[in-house]
């Protein structure tokens, strides 16, 4: 099970943290993923890491200002946005794989959490 949560109304170039607490399966051998899907829009992979904490994965758009992490002991995968544009507008989801291998294919994510919403706006 999957629990996103941290989004919300924030000013272009503020900053959020999104968290996703984990439960139900072994988080330190599982890679994670952070998604996003505006409206009318297909959901795509914001960021992705393997489970050994190699180099992570950042689409273009969001490279140099977003941060993933993962702290297996307290079961948690974190996704820390900063210099947030209008674009950046969407609903989050945190996803789990069922095996270590990075990838930005979301029919290879198990596992899904329910969202959050982050709206950027002034």
């Amino acid at each position: 099970q999957l629990q996103a949560s941290g989004g919300g109304l924030v000013q272009p170039g503020g900053s959020l943290r999104l968290s996703c607490a984990t439960s139900g399966f072994a988080l330190e051998y599982a890679a994670m993923g952070w998604f996003r899907q505006a409206p009318g829009k297909e959901r795509e992979a914001v960021s992705c890491m393997s489970s050994n904490n190699g180099s992570p994965y950042y689409a273009d758009s969001v490279k140099g200002r977003f941060t993933i992490s993962r702290d297996n002991a307290k079961r948690m995968v974190y996704l820390q946005m900063d210099s947030l544009k209008p674009e950046d507008t969407a609903v989050y989801y945190c996803a789990a794989r069922s095996s270590d291998g990075l990838s930005v294919t979301t029919a290879r994510y198990a596992y899904w959490g329910q969202g959050t919403q982050v709206t950027v706006s002034s």
